[in-house]
């Protein structure tokens, strides 16, 4: 099976083709540019460089969140797009599930973040001895609670850009580690490797059902039900 694999929950954008057993491209741009203007375009430069168009493509992977509300919407609506347009089926996977399958090596336990800020972050935390287990839910968390949990394990891994953006704070911890800066990002490829797996075993999100996994409520949602409460 090959599968075209996208990523956009977080301020990077990452896109590539993967098949079960070989990575053939991938992008990421990690700078602050916007998804909506450069995501077709890095689809159509990455089956460019391989030569390949939609017909070589099995099935589709994306990141469900959380992470940016805008991000996961936009990633949502082109890959929709893309599955109904070819026929073809699609997943979506976690964002943190695919951040800690880039330590899946690991012996800690893997603690997956992505910022979602005034304090907070999405978390996972993972064991990886014999491939990657659920150690928690996801959950919306203040860092210091989050560190404070993190504490009660032996060795712990963080990953993803909540934990460079925390990193001298969770630095008090003894027992505490972090992924290099290139595995920190929410990879395509990454995705992918578990999406493959899970469109083999016959499962797959349907396009008029899906929706991207929030969590918690955007700002303007907020905003609004201030509002609507202050003038109740």
């Amino acid at each position: 099976m090959r599968v075209l694999s996208i990523d956009t929950s977080t301020e990077a954008a990452s896109v590539a083709v993967i098949e079960e057993n070989k990575l053939l491209c991938e992008i990421n741009i990690n700078h602050k540019l916007q998804h909506s203007v450069i995501l077709m375009e890095e689809i159509d430069k990455t089956l460019s460089y391989l030569k390949m168009s939609l017909d070589d493509i099995d099935g589709f992977v994306l990141s469900k969140g959380p992470g940016s509300f805008t991000g996961l919407r936009i990633g949502a609506a082109v890959i929709k797009g893309l599955s109904q347009g070819s026929g073809k089926r699609f997943i979506a996977v976690s964002s943190l599930d695919g951040l800690a399958n880039n330590l899946n090596f690991s012996d800690g336990i893997i603690i997956s973040m992505i910022d979602a800020l005034r304090d907070k972050v999405y978390a996972r935390f993972y064991s990886a001895l014999s491939g990657i287990k659920y150690e928690s839910e996801i959950m919306l968390i203040e860092i210091d609670e989050l560190i404070s949990i993190a504490g009660t394990y032996p060795k712990v891994i963080f990953i993803g850009d909540g934990s460079t953006k925390y990193k001298e704070r969770l630095k008090t911890l003894s027992n505490a580690q972090f992924a290099p800066p290139s595995s920190n990002l929410c990879r395509a490829s990454s995705l992918g490797e578990i999406g493959i797996k899970l469109l083999n075993e016959g499962k797959s999100d349907d396009i008029f059902t899906f929706t991207p996994l929030y969590i918690n409520k955007c700002y303007a949602e907020k905003e609004l039900e201030n509002k609507e409460k202050s003038h109740a």
